[in-house]
């Protein structure tokens, strides 16, 4: 039996599960290569997933208009429920969230929390941030906030825009990210009180999107924001008061969101399991922290597609197990996020084709030429097997590179990101070495947290230590991803680091889904060698 989650604001996707298990994940920004586009969600689905016709369920999130306005697509998506003699859902944004962060864990209960910038719930009810309970097929709300009352996400989406003059949105994507990077150097203390009474008594104040405001690129086009321009024009003054503003602004959210754990666990203190989800979660400074804010929390799952981009993932779970009552499926070890189609490789060789006057070919290579390619501190970005679902790369759509190089993070940043210097890069590293690097054992399949080095360690992988000696690692295991572990398993033999500095693959845009958005990115930046390991392919440019 299919079930199809589609959503066609903006992270538009579809999703399709079979018998229960994702079969497919696309991301509408991965073939438009625009960040966080909206979009006909079930024309995408219908042109792009070859066994549309057997869908028997179709499931999107509220308000239903995000579908039915794409009137011919939704129509016929409509016949071919109809002749699998199945049905049509609808839920809410926050429920699909929800049911993604816990039905994609192998949790049999747990408190869920789902927080970011606002949906709409049944009954069009809007907010920003839910709890939730679940217990083996089913999940319940225990509390719905009301729209300014809770609202993180929405202030992290302003402040991003109207403070740092940063992009917060389509089409280049919401770079809270860089906030959290700037937040490192500063002082926390300076602007703490300001930006948590953004998130309480001046939520809706803070929130407020002045007329004006224009969709997709704002930088330098946005009129004054009421509320916000002072903390613009501080920010404008110096790098300084960057980082403190982009300080204050983490340390608010961090205050903001352990007071509500501390909350709850004062009105059910036996919690021992916690689920997260909605795009507040990608704030991996601040989940890092949870265990060590509460030492009586023993586990932490939050979905790798976290953000709207998941909503069907969750929708579509939400059929399967809410609705149709099946039971849970047991995850080796962990939900895959590779749900990306895989390409043949005469969908390879028909790419490189295409650019043969640019490159040349290794087509009998192995892992260890890769290997002995890092060690002399080349660059190299990977392709094989599907993409990753959600924000992060995870060893399929990777760039790859020496983590105990003094030089590397400023050469990538510079020559291949085009970014900010201060911009971090992530570990990768094998799930049974955490323990030795780390200062506490903590799984994180999808880099959903930031934790500290031990100080010995941090001195060997310089290029993926931050300013405050912490890092967001992924741990690794061969169930998660085979070709990944053990290609972490010989470079330890060979490098005698169990870590690997491993950035998505991508220069500014979307992480690369095809051979020919690899082969495109690859030759416009200097990215040493391209390897389709699926293939033993190395290309090089001539």
């Amino acid at each position: 039996m299919k079930i199809a989650g589609v959503w066609s604001g903006h992270d538009c996707s579809y999703c399709v599960l079979d018998n229960g298990k994702p079969v497919v994940h696309d991301e509408y920004e991965r073939f438009l290569r625009k960040k966080e586009p909206k979009g006909d969600s079930v024309r995408f689905l219908l042109d792009n997933y070859k066994d549309a016709q057997e869908v028997s369920y179709v499931v999107s999130c509220l308000p239903q208009s995000k579908i039915t306005q794409h009137e011919d697509s939704f129509n016929e998506i409509k016949s071919v429920v109809e002749k699998n003699e199945g049905n049509m859902f609808m839920v809410g944004h926050h429920q699909a969230h929800a049911a993604n962060a816990f039905f994609s864990s192998n949790l049999d209960q747990s408190l869920i929390i789902t927080l970011d910038g606002g949906g709409v719930e049944q009954e069009n009810k809007v907010t920003a941030a839910t709890i939730w309970a679940g217990k083996d097929n089913k999940i319940g709300p225990v509390h719905v906030f009301d729209f300014h009352d809770f609202n993180i996400g929405g202030v992290w989406t302003r402040v991003t825009r109207y403070v740092f003059n940063l992009q917060s949105g389509y089409p280049r994507g919401h770079q809270a990210g860089t906030v959290m990077a700037l937040a490192a150097f500063g002082d926390p203390t300076k602007f703490h009180d300001d930006f948590f009474k953004m998130m309480t008594v001046d939520n809706q104040y803070a929130y407020h999107k002045p007329p004006g405001q224009k969709d997709g690129e704002n930088i330098g086009e946005d009129p004054p924001h009421p509320y916000l321009d002072k903390y613009r024009k501080l920010a404008d003054e110096s790098e300084q008061n960057k980082f403190d503003l982009a300080a204050g602004l983490q340390s608010a959210t961090e205050m903001r969101f352990k007071g509500l754990l501390e909350d709850i666990l004062r009105q059910i203190p036996d919690i021992k399991n916690l689920c997260l989800a909605g795009g507040v979660a990608l704030n991996s400074v601040m989940t890092g922290k949870i265990k060590n804010w509460f030492p009586q929390i023993e586990n932490i799952y939050i979905p790798p597609a976290t953000h709207d981009g998941g909503l069907t993932i969750g929708a579509a779970q939400y059929v399967w197990h809410q609705v149709l009552d099946n039971p849970r499926i047991k995850w080796e070890d962990n939900f895959t996020p590779y749900l990306g189609r895989t390409y043949s490789i005469e969908e390879v060789k028909e790419a490189l084709g295409k650019r043969s006057d640019e490159i040349s070919l290794n087509e009998n290579a192995s892992d260890i030429d890769i290997i002995n390619c890092l060690k002399n501190q080349e660059i190299i970005s990977v392709f094989g097997g599907g993409s990753e679902s959600g924000k992060r790369a995870l060893g399929n759509r990777s760039i790859l590179a020496d983590p105990r190089s003094e030089v590397m993070k400023d050469i990538i940043n510079e020559k291949v990101k085009h970014r900010q210097k201060f911009r971090p890069f992530a570990p990768s590293i094998l799930r049974e070495e955490v323990s030795n690097w780390f200062t506490e054992d903590q799984e994180s399949p999808y880099m959903s947290f930031v934790l500290q080095f031990t100080d010995e360690a941090k001195k060997k992988v310089p290029a993926v230590v931050h300013h405050d000696g912490s890092a967001r690692l992924q741990t690794v295991t061969e169930n998660d991803n085979p070709w990944y572990y053990s290609f972490l398993q010989e470079w330890n033999i060979e490098s005698g680091v169990p870590i690997i500095l491993n950035t998505s693959f991508n220069d500014r845009e979307p992480i690369c889904e095809t051979p020919d958005h690899a082969l495109d990115c690859f030759l416009r930046t200097n990215i040493d060698k391209l390897y389709f390991y699926d293939y033993g392919i190395i290309v090089s440019k001539k």
